[in-house]
């Protein structure tokens, strides 16, 4: 309506007769505004898709018809503090000094309960650094039947949980875990040859070899870890203390006829604790094996904290 070369009206009085003010002709409008919209979408889709980084975020906001460019939403995602939850830490690494014991899972028909576990390690990200957490499954049952964290990726914390999970629940025939140098080590090796239980290990890149106890860990990480997010070291053992306990007795599995892993394992009569059973050597660093182990009351659980 302004016609800025108009010959006999100037600008300020074609301004005063529409009522309007001078300067909003010459306001030019921010991308603020803009940002802020896209902003937002942004958050909403990372919080639907937390593994989506900078890039596939782009390719769902390109395909739902906003106008954005790859630098744009990086910048924003920056800003936002939004980072693509991946699994940075490598947490299987390989001993190349230690022995690698064949699969043995191939083919076999699991029937009972304690025929295989699996045991596998997993990280867990804290404002404070990364910590690792260390679980084994029964694969018939899917009972989480040992856990520990630590804030290293130490042979010892898969120790701990084997030993607890067998005090719990007896020896399994098998136990299976990846290529990890807590698995090669001697003193894993050792502890499962005194207590005649058969190692099993998936072949290097076989991703579907312990795929019981993957699946455990994206149902922990989408149904508890993400949901909580927890802060602190005390928070974390809290959300997994009642998290695993939820899994164990009270999450329906489909695969399981929608029971509850403990339920299966009550049908088989196999939740009674044999701490007999268990013999302690690994950390005997003579010759003689011991003969009749003093166990006195259960392994209570230990946690390395965070520096």
């Amino acid at each position: 309506m302004i016609d800025k070369k108009h010959k006999s009206l100037s600008v300020r009085t074609q301004c005063s007769l529409l009522d309007l003010n001078r300067s909003s002709l010459y306001y030019q409008p921010t991308p603020l505004a803009e940002d802020t919209e896209i902003a937002n979408r942004i958050g909403e889709i990372y919080e639907a898709t937390p593994q989506y980084g900078y890039r596939r975020i782009h390719a769902q906001l390109v395909r739902e018809g906003v106008n954005v460019n790859r630098k744009k939403v990086q910048r924003l995602m920056k800003e936002l503090g939004l980072q693509a939850i991946y699994p940075k830490p490598k947490t299987t690494i390989r001993g190349n000094e230690n022995k690698v014991y064949p699969y043995l899972l191939s083919g076999l028909k699991i029937e009972r309960p304690h025929h295989v576990w699996q045991v596998d390690i997993t990280y867990l990200r804290l404002p404070g650094g990364f910590v690792y957490l260390t679980a084994l499954l029964d694969v018939y049952s899917r009972v989480v039947v040992g856990w520990r964290l630590s804030n290293s990726l130490s042979k010892e914390a898969c120790l701990e949980a084997l030993e607890d999970g067998i005090w719990r629940y007896g020896k399994p025939s098998i136990i299976n875990s990846d290529q990890g140098s807590q698995f090669t080590s001697e003193e894993w090796g050792k502890f499962c040859s005194l207590n005649e239980i058969k190692i099993s290990m998936s072949h290097k890149g076989g991703s579907t070899d312990n795929a019981y106890i993957e699946r455990f860990w994206r149902t922990l990480k989408f149904e508890g870890f993400y949901l909580v997010f927890p802060k602190t070291m005390g928070e974390l053992k809290s959300m997994l203390s009642s998290f695993i306990h939820w899994y164990n007795e009270e999450r329906l599995h489909s695969s399981l006829k929608y029971k509850t892993p403990m339920e299966v394992l009550k049908q088989q009569g196999k939740t009674q604790k044999m701490a007999e059973s268990l013999i302690y050597g690994y950390v005997d660093n003579s010759n003689e094996l011991p003969t009749s182990p003093q166990i006195q009351q259960q392994p209570p659980f230990q946690y390395c904290l965070l520096n």
